[in-house]
């Protein structure tokens, strides 16, 4: 069966051109879209990476880092603050500064003949006493006592530069960990003024007539201080662990040894051992003042509980009376109980007495008189052992024989 269609051929040809040119129109369409869909969906491919990957770092460091405290917080709060503050500091350290060079411009403008430091340094009237700081006893001490020992040095140091009448300062026997522990924590040791530093011992450069040594084991009392001698302070921080080492050291050297007179006007609560620097600055305040109490007073520390001997005295003598007193009032009382004692006693004693009775009446056995011999039997014996009587003689033979 076959068509005929003139027009077939016309039709199948239009067809074919349409199709081609809505395939043509499509793929430059395609092309078109194609990038910017592409560059779409790379940046979402790029979003959702960095999303895991933050999260991933977010459960990492929560897994890692511990929950913190509230301690810890605090100080992460205060450094935050101390760093945020830096600024304000350092404009308060130059306002500081600019203040104090305005108090010194002052000062030298007031006092025309300097400062009052300079003022008091040209009254200054150094002594000729020598005083020595023994430091040989370092391998007797802890690393604790040897920083001990370095703080009373350098108090000694800095009282001896403000004092009136400085002494001749020496610290012999320097060595070991005391100057090991100097170089690490003060190096400016090596610039002190008005000392004299030497690793040799004392008696290698001090002649063994002036030198005295200063214990309180000694039984020697220092009167007066006599500024041509050198007086030795034992360097030693023990806490009493190591007691009449100084004293036996001085005896073994044969060199003079006393104590301060502290028994003659304090009286203490703890014993009598003081440390270096005090008796250091003892010494000074003494060279100053030329009073030994008030030198002891100005120094000792309150924890000592240093009296004076008289105030002492005083005390125990009103402790004394009080407890006579009350001595004399226990005395009254017990007289007065006695003499109650006394005059309760006799009627205690009737009382006695009539107890006594009535036990020994009742206490007698009593006879029936069934059994007792008649009244006057009872005379007729007696009658007739009266005759028989008169009848012996006196030699005990009878008459008639």
């Amino acid at each position: 069966m076959t068509f005929n269609c003139p027009n077939l051929h016309f039709y199948s040809l239009l067809i074919w051109f349409c199709f081609n040119y809505i395939l043509r129109e499509h793929q430059i369409v395609s092309s078109e879209m194609l990038p910017a869909f592409s560059e779409t969906a790379n940046v979402e491919r790029k979003q959702d990476l960095s999303e895991d990957q933050t999260e991933h770092q977010k459960a990492g460091l929560g897994e890692g880092i511990e929950p913190i405290s509230k301690r810890q917080m605090k100080k992460l709060m205060k450094q935050k603050q101390w760093e945020e503050q830096r600024e304000l500091r350092k404009q308060k350290r130059k306002e500081k500064r600019k203040r104090k060079q305005l108090e010194r411009q002052c000062q030298l403008e007031s006092n025309s003949d300097g400062s009052d430091r300079k003022r008091i340094r040209r009254d200054v009237v150094h002594s000729t006493l020598r005083l020595i700081i023994d430091c040989s006893f370092d391998s007797l001490m802890v690393l604790k006592d040897i920083k001990k020992l370095h703080k009373q040095i350098q108090r000694c140091y800095a009282e001896n530069r403000r004092a009136l009448h400085p002494v001749q300062f020496y610290l012999t026997s320097h060595g070991g960990q005391l100057k090991k522990n100097m170089d690490e924590n003060d190096k400016g040791w090596v610039n002190w003024k008005d000392i004299h530093i030497k690793p040799e011992h004392y008696s290698e450069f001090i002649k063994k007539e002036d030198l005295i040594y200063l214990t309180s084991d000694s039984p020697n009392v220092l009167k007066e201080l006599d500024e041509s001698k050198a007086y030795v302070i034992g360097g030693l921080v023990d806490h009493n662990h190591h007691k009449g080492l100084t004293y036996k050291q001085a005896s073994d050297y044969g060199i003079d040894h006393a104590q301060l007179p502290l028994g003659n006007f304090v009286k203490m609560n703890s014993r009598k051992v003081l440390a270096v620097n005090h008796v250091f600055e003892i010494i000074l305040e003494y060279l100053e003042t030329r009073d030994w109490q008030e030198a002891f007073f100005t120094i000792l520390p309150q924890r000592k509980g240093a009296v004076p001997t008289d105030k002492a005295c005083e005390s125990s003598s009103h402790d004394k009376e009080f407890a006579t007193a009350e001595g004399g009032l226990n005395s009254d009382s017990s007289e007065e109980e006695n003499s109650r004692n006394e005059q309760n006693s006799p009627h205690e004693e009737k009382q006695d007495k009539e107890n006594s009775s009535e036990s020994t009446v009742n206490s007698v056995p009593q006879v029936s008189c069934s059994h007792s011999p008649p009244l006057q039997d009872t005379v007729q014996d007696q009658q007739q052992d009266e005759v028989n009587n008169e009848t012996k003689p006196q030699d005990g033979r009878t008459l008639g024989l």
